[in-house]
């Protein structure tokens, strides 16, 4: 097994409540959720954090937004709107560092970021 837990998720070898996967990305629901929707979206290629995107594929850095849409659209969120999120760092309390996004929706979203 993988020592990234977001690589065994893609891998399948860790399971997780799966929302949508296509060759590049996978999305699975937060197991800690902070929203009444929150969805972990990650690029199946290994790579730490945003700093680090551009060791993507172009075509992988440029189909990144369209997925996260689609993923929102899956989950009802399009009509109301939903937050999407990445941390960078220690500093901002990333905790896996394996680059991803958390989809946020389903409610009336605090103005604190």
């Amino acid at each position: 097994m993988t020592e990234c837990i977001f690589c065994g998720i893609a891998a399948g070898e860790i399971p997780a409540q799966i929302v949508a996967d296509d060759p590049e990305f996978l999305a699975f629901r937060d197991i800690a959720p902070k929203a009444p929707v929150h969805i972990v979206v990650i690029p199946r290629r290994h790579v730490a954090s945003l700093a680090a995107a551009a060791d993507l594929p172009e075509a992988v850095r440029a189909r990144m937004p369209v997925f996260l849409a689609e993923v929102a659209e899956l989950e009802g969120l399009g009509p109301t709107g939903y937050r999407v999120v990445t941390n960078h760092g220690p500093d901002s309390r990333q905790s896996v560092f394996h680059l991803h996004w958390h989809v946020l929706g389903g409610t009336l979203l605090s103005d604190a970021m």
